[in-house]
């Protein structure tokens, strides 16, 4: 049986609605129904992990000059420019999270072929190596996707009530604001737009077995999109938790 997922249409918004929004899908994902969706950001955006204290991040140089939002996930921080932001949410059940297996090893390995089939080799990291204490992309751990000697895939995910959520970040060029973290572009000598590695990506679920169907979000999720604004990525009590 294929594994029938909704594709969402790709929306450009602020922080706080990105991750309200996947917020708002993994509660969909409880109730048996998975999404994809690709994304982009309003404005260059510092998103900080679930655990990460802020005040390192945001006394960090350049970063502390950017919007920002805590992310719902684990992990550390990610600049969010010049990138392409995904996120899935599955279901409960073996039927999308086998035992054994793990979906950030295996989600990389998708886009690793995504990035092949558009002419751009990468391959997974296997050995753990710190160069940083803030930014996500200068810590390498196993199962990262590496292009050429550095980290052009990071992911994070979250559970709840069995169902998962995991999103990442493809860095697709240098941003100025992480002048210290090389994209795809400048790895590998080759210029991809969001939508070429979208589709590819989508090309690779497709060929593996999933059926992706567009669709766009429930009234229920709209509905609670804005409440999660207010309770969580919009508030000093959740972006300044830690």
């Amino acid at each position: 049986m294929p594994l029938v997922t909704r594709l969402l249409p790709t929306r450009v918004a602020d922080g706080a609605w990105n991750m309200a929004a996947d917020d708002a899908l993994l509660e969909t994902a409880v109730g048996g129904r998975a999404s994809l969706r690709f994304y982009g950001w309003s404005a260059p955006t510092l998103s900080l992990g679930y655990f990460q204290p802020h005040a390192p991040a945001r006394g960090h140089g350049r970063l502390g000059q950017l919007a920002w939002v805590r992310r719902p996930t684990g992990g550390a921080a990610i600049v969010h420019h010049l990138e392409l932001t995904y996120a899935l949410a599955m279901p409960p059940g073996h039927e999308w999270q086998p035992r054994g297996s793990s979906w950030l090893v295996r989600m990389h390995e998708l886009i690793r072929d995504a990035l092949a089939d558009l002419g751009v080799k990468g391959e997974l990291c296997v050995e753990e190596q710190k160069l940083g204490e803030v930014l996500c992309f200068l810590h390498y751990t196993p199962g990262d996707l590496i292009v050429a000697t550095s980290k052009v895939v990071g992911s994070a995910q979250r559970k709840h009530r069995g169902a998962l959520l995991q999103h990442g970040s493809i860095l697709l060029k240098q941003s100025p604001w992480t002048p210290e973290l090389p994209g795809i572009a400048e790895l590998s000598g080759r210029s991809l737009t969001a939508e070429q590695v979208q589709s590819a990506l989508i090309d690779r679920l497709s060929r593996g077995g999933w059926k992706i169907e567009p669709d766009d979000w429930t009234a229920e999720e709209l509905t609670s999109i804005p409440e999660r604004l207010a309770l969580r990525y919009q508030a000093p009590t959740w972006n300044e938790k830690r």
